[in-house]
């Protein structure tokens, strides 16, 4: 959990990108739907909880089906390597690649 001390939008990012590909959790689904009216204020605009990291992100609208692809490749190369493949570890290691500033 250290790395979201500090953090709490990485934690939101790393679950649109869960989402994005299929990845995220049901009950963590119901819950980021709980705290939209929270995000809506904080972030001082409308829409759900996807819509506003999308936009805090500038994300383009095709961004979802890259990442589903993206997703697809990973896990693909990681079963022929006798491996099983991680949605969480994948996103972190996303994140860490695509946005380190964050």
């Amino acid at each position: 959990m250290d790395r979201y001390a500090g953090k709490p939008f990485l934690r939101l990012l790393e679950c649109y990108l869960l989402n994005a590909i299929g990845q995220l959790d049901e009950g963590q689904r119901l819950a980021l739907q709980r705290m939209e009216p929270k995000l809506r204020e904080v972030y001082k605009t409308d829409g759900s909880w996807v819509d506003i990291v999308a936009e805090q992100m500038d994300f383009p609208l095709e961004l979802n089906e890259q990442l589903q692809d993206i997703w697809k490749g990973y896990s693909e190369y990681v079963t022929r390597q006798g491996l099983k493949s991680d949605p969480n570890q994948f996103v972190a290691q996303f994140v860490d690649e695509n946005f380190p500033g964050l």
